[in-house]
Order: structure tokens, then sequence, then C-alpha cells
């Protein structure tokens, strides 16, 4: 293929395919970046799509510069991200978004490329059609052709800042629009605020945002500034239908502006670095100078990509497929994209109190999805990103101290109340006992409590336990007085274990001894006839409405599965990871239990995103630990046996390669962690054996000497049977390891088999 070669100076230099207008960047994707497929999770079925997006973004970025899809039928963010795969047209680029979860938030500041003749049609976005083929994305860079338009779109981000490319065909008279008021899906914006500077080459704004999230807290503001690195030749704004020509400064609903710019007799190149803050204008310009000032577009690239070269070697994998390293890296890669950093290079944040606030030496995140992401995520980041994870627990109390109560699914500058359970209790008391102390785990500790032994006030802007008082004085959740009652009880109780571990290791003794006996309250919902966790009234009496296959996603009148949530009783049969001994003591025989965990997996179907039935779905939250279970009953053959189905069948290196939403990276962090061999039971300090992948594995352990190095030998595809384990020329005569016995590195080494060992598990 013919390559134009395009030089501007400096390291500003790339080329176009004079063919396709397809990018070819000057700086490449990373060794390591190569094997990441940005695209895997943004296609099939829509409602169990990944949500994840191909955009430019930086490891936890402020700003995820993205494009933005839109289906023939004129739907908007089928995918919750803004881009759905199958969607044949594009509108443009927007700045904001969450990775991979069900809520649908963001899309701010769409800019759209385009001429002047079509700059009138096309305000609120392109709605053109562009082609796969004509796509490039990896690591920290997006780009798009569009040879119809004579128009090609790169993009790249620093934390704070989006960065555009726009290169035209020669003599059009080029145009840039941004809709100050866009947003994904179905939210809404208001009060928009723009102000052009054509002095400076530059506009700036603001609007109040109501997405799925922000919307339940007030709203969430953000502010813009955008600079471009050529004089604007002619402006005006728009206000719903009308159009100011040379109006420099408008307000209203429905906004945007049009910028100008003269024309070219060559083809021609435009950057816009667009700056985004939730404290104010003058935050945004500061993040601006600070991030990308005199940068252009190729330099910002290049720190892009090795940014995400750190972050993809902190687990570096030898061995396996292409299509396993494929899924491995992009794995890691879509771990990294949340939480979201909220603080300005100033430090300042808009706290839970509306207030702003200052982080002083450390970074404040948001946006934390911890229902999902703390039975994979956070353990991860205890491992691999203990820095980021200690300065997440900071921003954890931070929301506490200014809104009174530890979230549960924290997002932009409020509470959501999305989901249930008090999953930042298990999350806190992981950390603190894998050894992450740079936190106030006392005043952490105070807060768990205060949420676990009673209801919240009445208008508190946190849900709390909803029907606390139920469970503490039936020692259950009763289907009568609440739904959600089985699930309520197996999440508050995996709580209550977590509290009084962390109770125990502070020196609270009682308590450590009363949250002990409510984390087994869960057992007053086992059915000894059913064999299932089963709805049960205040009068003790089990309920009959109850069918444990139904789904709660069939169940429209809610009578036979209001006591579950997102899935059936089969599926929750199995919620009780970090109890997990004295759940298999609840079967009436060890040999059933293994049966009917083994059925599970039997009666589901192999194949990613498919429609879920009542058994094993890989992309819900209590299944996720399901085939560590058979550890616990003696039976590692079949946890190492259906692991690696899960891997070989649960995941693809194409854009369906997700099964379910991806929430944050939890499944994404799924197979991160099963693929090396050892899983974090969340809540505690231990990691469960299951059936490593590849044949090395060199994990960075923050500011220790030493890696931890996973080697596997006679491994293979057709060789998963755990045969012998050895830590630093140690046999290891069990399933299972503490977290200090690798938090210091060192080499944890694996013989495999065709067969499972005759040995004796324990």
């Amino acid at each position: 293929m013919l390559f134009l070669a395009i030089v501007q100076g400096g390291v500003n230099s790339f080329s176009i395919s004079a063919e396709s207008w397809k990018p070819s960047p000057a700086v490449p994707a990373g060794q390591l970046g190569r094997d990441v497929n940005p695209f895997i999770g943004t296609g099939g079925l829509s409602y169990l799509c990944g949500n994840n997006f191909p955009g430019a973004t930086l490891p936890f970025g402020m700003v995820r510069l993205s494009p933005d899809t839109i289906s023939t039928l004129g739907h908007r963010a089928i995918n919750s991200s803004g881009y759905y795969y199958p969607d044949p047209r594009i509108l443009g680029f927007s700045h904001t978004r969450l990775a991979g979860t069900g809520a649908t938030d963001g899309g701010n500041f769409l800019v759209v490329p385009c001429v002047a003749e079509s700059a009138k049609s096309v305000r609120r976005g392109l709605n053109t059609p562009y082609s796969h083929t004509d796509e490039l994305a990896f690591p920290g860079y997006y780009g798009l052709g569009l040879p119809k338009l004579g128009i090609s779109a790169e993009l790249t981000a620093t934390k704070r800042v989006g960065l555009h490319r726009y290169t035209f065909s020669a003599n059009q008279t080029p145009h840039i629009l941004i809709h100050v008021t866009s947003i994904l899906g179905k939210g809404s914006s208001k009060s928009g605020e723009v102000r052009i500077l054509p002095e400076a080459n530059e506009v700036e704004g603001s609007v109040q945002t109501f997405g799925t999230f922000s919307k339940r807290y007030g709203g969430l503001k953000v502010y813009f500034v955008g600079r471009f690195n050529r004089p604007i030749a002619e402006f005006s704004t728009w206000t719903g239908e009308n159009l100011l020509p040379d109006n420099a400064v408008a307000s209203g609903d429905d906004l945007g502006v049009d910028l100008g710019f003269k024309p070219d007799d060559k083809r021609q190149f435009l950057e816009l670095k667009l700056a985004i803050s939730y404290v104010s204008i003058a935050n945004a310009r500061a993040n601006l100078e600070h991030e990308a000032g005199n940068a252009d577009f190729d330099q910002v690239l290049e720190k892009a990509v090795a940014e995400w070269e750190e972050k993809l070697s902190r687990i570096q994998v030898t061995g396996g497929t292409d299509r396993q390293r494929c899924i491995f890296r992009t794995a890691l890669y879509h771990s990294f994209q949340m939480p979201t950093v909220f603080n300005d290079v100033n430090g300042e944040y808009l706290g839970f109190d509306r207030q702003t606030h200052k982080a002083e030496g450390f970074e404040y995140y948001t946006d934390m999805s911890l229902w999902d992401t703390f039975r994979t995520v956070h353990p991860l980041f205890n491992l691999i990103a203990p820095r980021e994870q200690t300065d997440m627990l900071k921003s954890l109390l931070k929301m506490a101290e200014q809104g009174g109560y530890l979230p549960r699914w924290p997002s932009g500058g409020g509470y959501t109340g999305s989901m249930f359970g008090t999953p930042a209790d298990i999350v806190i008391t992981e950390s603190y006992l894998k050894g992450l102390r740079e936190f106030d785990a006392e005043a952490a500790y105070q807060f768990m409590r205060k949420t676990a032994l009673g209801p919240v006030p009445p208008g508190s802007p946190f849900s709390g336990r909803v029907g606390i008082e139920h469970y503490l004085k039936h020692e259950y959740c009763p289907a009568d007085l609440m739904k959600k009652s089985v699930a309520s009880t197996i999440e508050y109780c995996y709580a209550d274990q977590a509290i009084a571990r962390l109770a125990e290791a502070l020196g609270h003794s009682e308590d450590a001894r009363v949250f002990q006996k409510h984390a087994r309250y869960y057992r007053n919902l086992w059915n000894p006839e059913t064999q299932f966790f089963q709805p049960r009234h205040s009068d003790k009496k089990f309920s009959d409405a109850f069918e444990p296959e139904m789904l709660t996603y069939l169940d429209m009148s809610g009578k036979l599965t209001h006591a579950y949530v997102e899935g059936s009783a089969w599926q929750w049969r199995w919620g009780v990871p970090s109890d997990a001994s004295e759940l298999v003591s609840l079967f009436k025989s060890r040999e059933y239990f293994i049966e009917q965990l083994d059925d599970f997996f039997v009666h589901s179907p192999a194949g990613v995103g498919l429609n879920p039935n009542a058994y094993y779905w890989h992309g819900n939250q209590p299944d996720i630990y399901a085939v560590y279970l058979f550890n616990f009953a003696g039976r590692p053959d079949l946890t190492q046996k259906w692991v690696r189905w899960i891997l070989d069948t649960k995941y693809g290196h194409r854009d369906n390669g997700i099964d379910g939403n991806d929430d944050g990276g939890t499944l994404s962090a799924w197979y991160v962690l099963s693929s090396m061999g050892i899983f974090p039971t969340a809540g505690t300090d231990r990691y469960e054996i299951g059936s490593p992948l590849w044949d090395r594995v060199a994990i960075k352990l923050h500011a220790k000497e030493k890696p931890l190095l996973i080697i596997t030998e006679n491994g293979g595809t057709d060789r998963p049977y755990v045969q012998q384990i050895w830590l630093d020329e140690r046999r290891i005569d069990r399933l299972w390891m503490h977290h200090g016995e690798i938090a210091n590195g060192g080499t944890l080494k694996f013989e495999m088999g065709e067969k499972p060992t005759e040995e004796p598990s324990k």
C-alpha cells in the first residue's frame, strides 16, 4: 500500500494511507501493547456486552476519549460506554464515560470534525457510515479514517486532557464543532455555558449532566478548556436551532460552538487539546498547561504508550497461544481503566459534600464499581498496584468523612445507591490484611461498624444496608418484610465476616465475636430439605414460592425470585466464598456438594455472550468464585478442569470476547488472576490454587527487590492438572497460600499433568 509521509517538524510525523485514510501513527504500539485488542468487549449481544470502549485513555484517566456510535435506527449508546461495535454509523468523539459498566454516564463535549458545507447539518454528530477496516486502536491511541468525507481522526490522552488530530483533504475548509451539552444514552444536560476566545485559539465552558448515576445525586458539573494549534478564522455558537455567527458567548440546555479554520491547498492538520475538570474552568486550564501545554500530539502519544507499557509490564507472561496472550494483555489493560482519578493537577476535587477539597499526598479516585470489583480487581491491585490501591482506600475514607458513610458504588461526586451490601468493608479489610497500612484503618473500621449495626437516618445520601433492622432482629433478612432477602443476607454476612477479621486485627476482640456471629446468619436461610438458600418469612417458615431454576430476568412478576438479585437460586447457592468450608458442610454430604457443583458447570453452555440459563454464568457476580469451591471439598481436579474450561470458552479475542458487563474490569481481572494459577478469596489474605496457563509469569511487586515468578513445568492445553507445587524449593501440600508467603517475591513452581493426581487433597 502506498503511504504519503507527512512531516510537521520535530517528532510530529505520521503517515496516512492514500487509499483508505486509515491513520498510521509515527508512534507505534508498545511491545506489550501490540497484543492488546481494545475492541474486545465492545460488541456481542447488547444486553450481554462487555460495555468496553476502544478509545484513548491512560490508566485510571479522568479523560476517556473515544468514538460515539449510533445504530441505523438512531439508537445511541446501546453500549453504555458510547461505542457499540455492530453500530454502522459514527457521531464524533467525546471525552468521558464509565468503563465496562451497565450505567450510562458521560459523553461530555462531543467533538465533530467536518467541513464548512456540512457544519450546520452535523451539529449534534456526524451520523455518518464508517468501516472497522479504517480503524486502528492500541493502548493510548485511537484512529479512524473517513474516506468519503476526506477526513481522518486520531486521538490520544493524558490523565486529564484529550488530544485530537484531524487530517482534512486539500482545499477543504476545516470546521470543528463542539457539542457542549452532549451526553450518552438517555441522559440529559442543562445549564451549558460556552465562551470562545479567538485571540488565544481557545474555547471554554461547562455543563451540568444527569446520567444514570450522576442524576441520583443532583447532577455533575463538568468544565472544559479547548485549545487549537491553528488560528480560529471564524466562529459561531448555537442554542437549539438558533445559530449566532460571530457570537463568542452563549448559554442554554442545547448548546455548541462551530469553529472554522482557513483552508490550505495541501493536506491539512488540525490539533485540539481539550482538558476537563470537575472543579472549575481555571483548573481545566491548569490541567491543560501542566499535562499537555507545549507538547504536540506525537509527544503526548509517546508518553501514553510508555505509561501503558509500564502498567502492562507489571505482569509478563511467556508461553500460551497468540489468542491467549491477546486476551490476557487486553484483560490487564481493561483492569487498569477504572477507578477514575478525580482530582486536578493542583489536588482539588469535588467531594461528596459538594464542596471543593484538596488531596494532599495522594490521588483521589471515584467511579468504583465495588460490588463487582471487590471480587477481582482490588485483589489484583493489592498484588501489583499497592500504591494506587492505597490511594483508593484513602479516597473511600474521604468520601465517608464528607458524606457520612463508606460508599457502595461511588461515581463522580456522590453516592449512586447502585446494587446492595457494603463491599467497601471487604475491600478495605483485605488490603489491611495484605499489609497495606498507610491509611486510617481505625477510622475505616468505625465507619463499617456504624453501617453494620443499624439503619441510616431518614434522608441520608447513602441507603446503607436496606433491611438491616430485620437482619439483626431475625438473624436473616425475612422475605415477607423486604425484597432481595436471600441475596442481602448473603452479602451482609460476607461483609460482616470481613469486619470481624479487621476488628480482630485492630484489637477489638469483643466486636470481632459479635460480627463473627452475624457472619453466620446466612445459614439460617439454608433449607436442608431443598438444599438451597431459600427465602424465609419472619415466622421462620420457608417460602413455598420457590423455583431454583428461575432467573430473575425471566420472572416478570417477581414472585419466584424476589429474594434474589440478577440470577437464580442455583447461582446464589455458591455465594459464600469467605466461609467456603462451612458452605460445604451445609450440604447433606461432601459427595453431594461435589455432584451438585459439577452439575452447575455441566449444564452451562460453552461460549461467550450466550443467553444465560439458571446454571453457571460467568458474567454473574455470585458465580465468580464458584469454580474454586471444589478445592474445599477435596476435588481440586475439578477446580482445575473447570477453570481451564472458563478460560478457554468464556473469553474471546474479538469484539464479543467478554461474557457480560466487564464492570470496571471485574471479568478481565478474573482472567488475569485465574490464568496465573492463583485466585484471591476477597476479604481475606488467602489465594486458592487453580490451573496456571502460562509457562512463566513474572509479577512485579511494588518496592520489592524480587519479582514473584510462577513457573509451570510440563504444562499445555492438554495438561491442566496440578501434580505438585513448590514455593522456593519447598513443596506445598495444600491448595492455598497466604499473601505473606508471596508478597516479597520468590518462585512458585507447578508441575502439571494430563490426569489428576491420586494424592489426597487438603
